[in-house]
């Protein structure tokens, strides 16, 4: 199961466009994450390819909002918990902006995280000129997103249609280790458990 990495491409200059999953609980009612461990298991990605001279552009989505922007659902923060653990300045887009960023408007080095991608209608149903605007932020698709990886929506599935390369991030890549340990050599006996919403 070779995949290309993060590790496969020489980033210095380059701009990626990291679909990570930030899906994190909160206390509720309060704006108050819960758990970060989401976010915490996107930070060597992060890190690494800022230091290999990355820019980067983050794109998570958080609940369900239908298409709709809801309030509550919205990645601020998400993006301060990012910038305590980072101790770096995280450029956090609005809705509009989602829509106008372009690579030329990012600095070398920046991290930028857009707001809830699932508050675009587009995104689940893989909008093409949607993903396309997507893969006109950056040079290269860096899936980070395990947890999401199965779902043909605009940043998973149809941004790889407009960029290439397109690698795996660490937790990807180490999710995919896992489960070719457990395919290939299972430990008997075995049990699987299959879940979701």
């Amino acid at each position: 199961m070779s995949k290309k990495t993060i590790r496969d491409i020489d980033w210095h200059g380059k701009c990626a466009f990291v679909r990570a999953d930030f899906n994190v609980p909160f206390v509720h009612g309060s704006g108050v994450i819960s758990d970060d461990t989401r976010i915490q298991e996107a930070i060597p990605t992060i890190e690494y390819l800022l230091e290999n001279g990355a820019s980067i552009i983050l794109c998570s989505h958080l609940g369900r909002p239908n298409g709709r922007i809801d309030e509550d659902l919205r990645l601020k923060p998400i993006a301060e918990r990012l910038a305590t653990l980072l101790d770096k300045e995280i450029r956090y887009t609005s809705d509009e902006e989602n829509q106008t960023l372009n690579i030329s408007s990012i600095r070398q080095g920046e991290v930028v995280l857009l707001e809830n991608i699932r508050f675009s209608p587009q995104e689940e149903t893989n909008d093409g000129p949607f993903a396309m605007s997507l893969a006109k932020m950056a040079d290269v698709f860096v899936n980070d997103a395990f947890g999401t990886a199965h779902r043909a929506h605009a940043s998973t599935e149809g941004v790889t249609k407009f960029l290439n390369p397109c690698v795996a991030g660490y937790l990807m890549e180490k999710e995919l280790k896992y489960l070719q340990g457990a395919i290939d050599e299972p430990k008997r006996p075995l049990a699987a458990i299959v879940g979701g919403s």
